[in-house]
């Protein structure tokens, strides 16, 4: 019986071993097919970047047309420290004593 199971498993393991060989991952048609996909998924995804480029740089651009607004309109604004002041002496010396 332990013979008969044995050759059994010797004549699987033989077939198991033939398929292995034999099956292969794909064809050169499937090959080339899946390689010009790619190449072609690659070329989509490089157009996208340089689109996506531009759109970053006018994107930056603005941002330091807008910065550069912005610093012209702070220049304008006047400093209210010294009416700050002004108003707490003020206040201090008429306001404060009732």
């Amino acid at each position: 019986m332990k013979k008969l199971w044995k050759i059994i498993l010797g004549i699987f393991a033989i077939a198991a071993g033939v398929f292995a060989l034999t099956a292969k991952s794909g064809s050169k048609k499937q090959f080339k097919k899946d390689v010009k996909d790619n190449k072609k998924k690659i070329k989509d995804v490089k157009t996208k970047t340089k689109q996506l480029e531009k759109e970053k740089s006018a994107v930056k651009e603005k941002i330091t047309k807008t910065n550069t607004k912005i610093k012209k309109t702070k220049a304008k604004v006047k400093s209210t420290k010294s009416s700050k002041k002004t108003v707490s002496d003020f206040k201090n010396k008429y306001r404060g004593k009732k």
